[in-house]
């Protein structure tokens, strides 16, 4: 059984910044993709960013140059990077793994940003 668990949110000011990890108990080798979503209250989770096996990575337009993803397979983690933080990225913040026949998802982590 796969295991993601995200950490790394938190309560920020405008502005700020927070930097979210989730780590997979396996190595992240074997998964084609990649991704953090978001979901804020009353709204449909969301993709905010991905990156594949290969490196490429993609971004939802509000979060490019604000936003960065990456990862570090020696430590099977993956990291998003949140900067300039705005209230209305306040969600919870959802790390999701595809692999070969199945995706994989963490409990989340709650960021909250206050104005």
């Amino acid at each position: 059984q796969v295991q993601v668990v995200e950490s790394g949110g938190g309560l920020v000011q405008a502005g700020g910044s927070l930097r979210l990890s989730c780590v997979a108990s396996v190595s992240i080798l074997g998964f084609n993709e990649m991704a953090w979503y978001r979901q804020a209250p009353g709204q449909q989770r969301e993709l905010v960013a991905s990156i594949t096996s290969s490196g490429r990575t993609n971004y939802k337009d509000s979060a490019k140059g604000r936003f960065t993803i990456s990862r570090d397979n020696a430590k099977n983690t993956v990291y998003l990077a949140l900067n300039s933080l705005k209230p209305e990225d306040t969600a919870i913040y959802y790390c999701n793994f595809v692999g070969v026949r199945m995706a994989y998802w963490g409990q989340g982590t709650q960021v909250t940003v206050s104005s």
